[in-house]
Order: C-alpha cells, then sequence, then structure tokens
C-alpha cells in the first residue's frame, strides 16, 4: 500500500481545515486546527497486521462463535475490556465499569394456526404455510376467533399523507399486510416508482416487517400477519421460516412485553390468496387499491386463531464500553460513539464436522476496527474537545438487540450525542476507489466523509440495492430511530488494480458461501490494506464531529429529522 501518498493528501487537507468547538446552542469557543502532526500517530496506528490479530483472537474457535450468554460471550467481554483498560480508556458506565448490563430473554414458539372463512376452516401447516411468535414472556397465547381485517401496507406516514388504518378500529382484531412500502409508480412515467412517495425504490422504515409489527402493537391488534413475497421483501421464504423456527431473544421489561401484538406471523403467498378467495375477495386486486391514498381497511368476514406455546429461558448479557475524555470543560458531557456488534451465531452441536460460526467477517473484524479506532483516538494530544465512545453491542443478530437497549438506556444523553459510526464488517479484499454509504444522503455526516474522501482520492456511492433496507438492518439504526444521526459504511466495490466487477464478484462469493455460515473465517486472500483506509476515513468524521462548530444533522425527507429537531429543543 502507498501509505505516504495517503498521508500527505489526507494531511494537507487537514492542516488548512479549522474546526470551531460549541455547545448545543451554537456558541463557539476556542477555534482548534487539525494539523498533521495532530493526527498522525492516530492515522499509523490503524495497521492491517493490528486488524488481523484482533480479528484472529475474536474468531478463534476458543470463542465458540460469540454467542449470547455463553463462554463466548464470558471470553469475549473480557479481551475487549482488557483491550480498553491497556489503551487507557476510561469506563464507558457512569458506574465506574465496563460494561451495561443487557437483560434477554430467550423464546423458542410452538404454535397452531387456523382460518375460518365462509364456515369452512383452514388448518395451516407449519412452517410450510405460516410462522408464528408471540414476544409476550408468557408460557402460552391464545388468539381466537379474530376478526381478520386487511390493511393494506399497515403504514402511518403523515409526512406522506397515508394512513392505511383510517375510520377503523382494530383493536383485538388480526390484520393481514402487505410487505415493503406501498409501490407508488411515478405518474409521469408508470415504469418507474414515485420518489416523493416512500422514496421510490428505495425502502423505508415503513415497509421493514419490524415496523409492521410496532404498529400493530401500538392499534391494539391481537395478531399480525404479513403476507411474504420474494420480490419485495427481497429475500425467500425460508430465510422467514428458518429464523421464526428458531430460538429468537428480545429485551427483559417489567410488563413481560404484555404491551407487544400478542402474535407475529407471516404467511405464504399461496396461503393468503387462498384466504382472500375463501372470503369472496380477490387478493391481486386489494393488493392494487393498496397503492392509493384514499384505501380504507377491508373487513374479509373471516377470522384467525393462533395458539402459541413459548418456551421462555433468561439471558444476562452485556454491552461493553470504554470512553475517551474529550479535552474542553464546556463540552465534554457531548458525545460521538462507535458501534460494532461483538456477537455472532455461536456453535450448533447438531452439526457434523465443524460446529462453530466463528464470524470472522460478520463481525469480528467490526470489533477488531473498533479496537483499532479506539487505540487511534489514544494517540491524539490533546484528545478531541467532546468525549468518544466506543461501544461493543451485543445481540445484534438476534434483532439489533444491545444497541437497542442502549438506545433506550442510554449511559448518556441522547440528546447530547452527536453522531454514531457504525462498523459491521470491514473490507478484506484491498483497496478501493470508492466507499459505499448505506442509507447515503440522509444525514450531513455524509457530506463530512465526502470531503475526508476526497482527502484519499475517493469517492462515495450509494447502496446499489436500496429496496432492500440494509440501513435498517444494523446497529446504527436503533440511535437513528431515537434521532441520533447515523453513519453506516460499507466496503467500495471498484477496487484498484482488479478488473471491473471483482467487487461484486467477491461480495456475491461471500453472501453465497460463508456468510451466517460456519466457513465465515478469515481467508488466505484477505488483504485488509483498504479496510484501514475505510477505517482511517471514519475516525476524521468522528474527529471533526467531536471537535466542530455544529451537531450533525438528519437532511430533509428522513424518516427521523423531526424526531431530532424536536429532542434538541431543550438544549437549543
Amino acid at each position: 500500500m502507498k501509505k505516504n501518498s495517503l498521508f500527505i493528501a489526507l494531511f494537507a487537507a487537514l492542516a488548512t481545515l479549522s474546526l470551531a468547538c460549541s455547545n448545543g446552542s451554537g456558541e463557539s469557543t476556542t477555534p482548534m486546527v487539525a494539523s498533521s502532526a495532530d493526527i498522525k500517530p492516530a492515522l499509523q496506528s490503524m495497521t492491517a497486521d493490528g486488524l488481523l490479530q484482533h480479528t484472529k483472537v475474536l474468531s478463534s474457535d476458543e470463542y465458540e462463535g460469540r454467542a449470547p450468554g455463553t463462554k463466548g460471550e464470558e471470553l469475549t467481554v473480557s479481551y475487549l475490556t482488557e483491550q480498553f483498560k491497556r489503551l487507557g480508556l476510561k469506563p464507558g458506565n457512569p458506574d465506574g465499569t465496563y460494561t451495561q448490563k443487557v437483560p434477554l430473554v430467550g423464546f423458542k414458539a410452538e404454535s397452531s394456526a387456523s382460518f375460518n372463512a365462509a364456515g369452512k376452516k383452514m388448518d395451516l401447516e407449519f412452517p410450510n404455510d405460516y410462522v408464528a411468535v408471540s414476544r409476550r414472556f408468557i408460557p402460552e397465547v391464545k388468539v381466537e376467533n379474530s376478526d381478520i381485517v386487511f390493511v393494506g401496507y399497515g403504514v402511518v406516514a403523515p409526512e406522506y399523507g397515508w394512513n392505511d388504518y383510517k375510520d377503523v378500529d382494530v383493536k383485538g382484531k388480526t390484520i393481514v399486510m402487505l410487505v415493503n412500502d406501498p409501490a407508488i409508480p411515478d405518474p409521469n412515467d408508470p415504469s418507474k416508482l414515485d420518489e416523493k412517495m416512500f422514496k421510490g425504490q428505495a425502502m423505508t422504515y415503513y415497509g421493514r416487517w419490524t415496523y409492521k409489527y410496532e404498529i400493530a402493537s401500538e392499534k391494539g391488534a391481537a395478531a399480525a400477519i404479513i403476507v411474504h413475497e420474494t420480490g419485495p421483501a427481497g429475500y425467500p421464504y425460508e430465510v422467514v421460516s428458518g429464523s421464526f423456527g428458531r430460538e429468537n431473544f428480545d429485551i427483559q421489561t417489567p410488563d413481560k412485553n404484555m404491551n407487544r401484538v400478542a402474535v407475529e406471523s407471516w404467511i405464504t403467498l399461496d396461503q393468503a390468496k387462498r384466504l382472500f378467495s375463501a372470503s369472496g375477495k380477490d387478493f391481486d386486486s386489494l393488493k392494487k387499491e393498496a397503492l392509493k391514498k384514499d384505501f380504507k381497511p377491508v373487513a374479509l368476514g373471516a377470522t384467525a386463531s393462533f395458539n402459541v406455546k413459548n418456551t421462555l429461558r433468561e439471558v444476562a448479557s452485556q454491552n461493553v464500553a470504554a470512553k475517551l475524555e474529550g479535552a474542553d470543560p464546556k463540552l465534554k458531557d457531548e458525545y460521538v460513539i462507535y458501534t460494532a456488534h461483538w456477537d455472532h451465531l455461536g456453535r450448533d452441536e447438531k452439526l457434523t464436522g465443524d460446529q462453530i460460526f466463528n464470524g470472522a467477517l460478520d463481525n469480528a473484524s467490526g470489533t477488531a476496527g473498533l479496537l483499532m479506532l479506539a487505540e487511534a483516538y489514544t494517540k491524539l494530544k490533546p484528545p478531541p474537545s467532546r468525549s468518544i465512545l466506543f461501544l461493543a453491542v451485543t445481540a445484534e443478530e438476534k434483532g439489533l438487540l444491545g444497541a437497542k437497549f442502549y438506545a433506550n438506556n442510554p449511559l448518556y444523553p441522547l440528546e447530547r450525542t452527536l453522531a454514531n459510526i457504525n462498523m459491521d464488517g470491514v473490507n478484506q479484499w484491498g483497496r478501493t476507489k470508492d466507499m459505499v454509504v448505506i442509507g447515503y444522503g440522509n444525514s450531513t455526516l455524509d457530506d463530512i466523509l465526502e470531503k475526508a474522501a476526497k482527502g484519499q482520492g475517493r469517492t462515495l456511492a450509494p447502496d446499489a440495492e436500496p429496496e432492500k433496507g440494509f440501513f435498517y438492518r444494523s446497529d446504527h439504526f436503533e440511535f437513528a430511530k431515537q434521532g441520533v444521526p447515523a453513519l453506516y459504511t460499507d466496503s467500495g466495490v471498484n477496487y484498484i488494480d482488479k478488473p471491473a466487477g471483482y467487487g461484486q464478484q467477491k461480495r456475491d462469493e461471500y453472501t453465497t458461501r460463508d456468510y451466517h455460515k460456519v466457513s465465515d473465517e478469515i481467508k488466505n486472500d484477505w488483504d485488509l490494506g483498504g479496510a484501514v483506509e475505510d477505517l482511517q476515513l471514519l475516525f476524521e468524521v468522528g474527529y471533526q464531529v467531536a471537535s466542530g462548530d455544529k451537531y450533525p444533522e438528519w437532511k430533509p425527507g428522513t424518516e427521523f429529522k423531526a424526531k431530532r429537531e424536536e429532542m434538541l429543543k431543550g438544549i437549543q
């Protein structure tokens, strides 16, 4: 790697950059000038060898796949804590420890389900026809003869003038919803989607299955059913049935999640059409009607019954947190948070041969990147004005639960948290000319990253598959959901000295061969030079935010802008 030219370009850019510190109201304090002497030791401390060594430890067989509540968690939390202490970082928890307890519940469901339409009972076969779970932490949940209502996409989006529940009370009823966002055609070109409605081709949070169950809970529904369709879902039904058919996890709550919709279910498209037909309705026609703003829920004149039996167990897990205190007495109580999830899938003793899901890329590598960034910040003399929190979260693979717990129980106020920068896997195939931003254009953090990338002679690229909703599938989203501007990047695809298409080829190979498989291990062809350059960019973004004169902002049209603006009213 030609590091010298990279450093010269980056330092030249930074040497001319004046970064003024401020409080939340925009009141300036003493300007701070970033020079090459300030950050050179920090950038140089991040190396491919260091990144590889941390990844080797965390993805070793000894760590048994780093599943929450196992020996693997104990070893991982111990290793991360030791590394943070070695770097001289302060405990990230105000109680004086390096951990935040995350109380989880594991639950595995056995269920039965049936519909009754026109006086005829339709028994459903698990998991071929449907899957169902209850996130209420009680041994058994029953929904009996609940009226079924089709609610289109199940979306309430005031900013788009959209309400799929208008004039209908679904409390105590079973609602059936379509997957993804409403796919509204462009009035000027019906072959395309309307970019002014639900971001066109890109998925918004309203299209995410988690949102649909959340709104069902708010509306008081007894059960919520999503109709699976591979195209708009972005994955086959087997992904759903495989996930819902195993033990799942959620966060312990005082009310045992009794405020959640009692049953969360998916059904296949064939079974949905069968139900609608038996109810005297045409599924395809109603699906078209659901694309109109004036759509109203349709009672099917049928009922649903579910019986879900839960096997429950409590799991005590932990986030790991370390802090670099800011240098400015007026600003050190404001934070930039770097995150990476330390967990993976553990081991499966039912397998013959290799049983350990090592999760080398996902996400031992991202956790190693977090340690590299932590070390880099300790090289700064002085530190940035604001504090930096390095947060390794648990149970991402179980539904972003560690990040969700922190976002709902923050160690430091979210209104004083300027940004979250998240890492979920690093680039293991060499240097690139670009860097992919998941959710590109959502916040002003992208603008800071773009300027930093120019210093490396690189460009930014948006996610090539925005319809799959990757922005909502990693830990940063739990911060975004609470209003905190979040940055989530992915490896570039335009590799230096590699043929066109090489990046997509390697990405597809990983997805097919290694993603969530026991084969996700360190490979002989790994080249972490590109990962180091990516980390240097993430360092610069965090450094500028922590030293700058302005809070990052969500851009107009994002789902999170209003919540952030409301959050900041109290401090401005």
